[in-house]
């Protein structure tokens, strides 16, 4: 009984060892997403309503009109880089990478993709140019609308709003807010 009772501890203690092992193993791991593309994009919308902001034209010649079929090669989030997609959006503005501090609180989120002219508060007839401080009137995110932001990049571009399903989750996400024309290509 007493060899048992011994065995028994042994065994006890070596799996604990081994659990403790195999999760520590993890825990020094790169996480699976690229960090630096995708720094603050946990709490992202990814679907959106369809709504678009007052003033947003739509393309009257987009390279890919409502309906196409295209392969997205964004990796704004996880799940998204190389995904099938449908389009159901196509606009012609000015796109931002911008960088802001959400307004709960938390490190800045730096050059997020992409906000566009319409979703800038008093945004006028010009674009801004990088460096310009503005605020954000776009809720792609928690805490995005209402934060200040300082634009990192502008062009002038079609936009566009498309359904997908995420290569990770397997989840059908609908009128994702925005992807550039750059970042589409036909899904033949």
């Amino acid at each position: 009984m007493k060899k048992l009772k011994m065995l028994l501890g042994t065994t006890s203690v070596m799996a604990a060892l081994l659990l403790s092992a195999c999760t520590g193993a993890n825990d020094n791991k790169a996480p699976k997403e690229n960090t630096a593309s995708h720094t603050g994009h946990e709490g992202m919308n990814h679907s959106g309503s369809g709504e678009v902001p007052a003033g947003l034209k739509e393309a009257k010649q987009p390279k890919y009109p409502i309906g196409s079929q295209v392969i997205i090669h964004a990796d704004h989030m996880l799940g998204m880089d190389g995904a099938k997609a449908t389009v159901t959006g196509a606009f012609d503005t000015i796109v931002y990478t911008v960088t802001y501090t959400p307004t709960t609180g938390g490190d800045p989120v730096k050059n997020h993709k992409w906000v566009i002219h319409e979703e800038i508060e008093n945004a006028g007839d010009k674009p801004f140019q990088p460096g310009d401080e503005v605020v954000l009137n776009a809720d792609h995110m928690e805490g995005m609308k209402g934060a200040k932001a300082v634009i990192d990049s502008a062009k002038q571009t079609t936009v566009y709003m498309v359904d997908y399903i995420d290569t990770e989750t397997g989840q059908k996400v609908t009128n994702h807010k925005w992807v550039t024309e750059d970042e589409l290509s036909p899904a033949n």
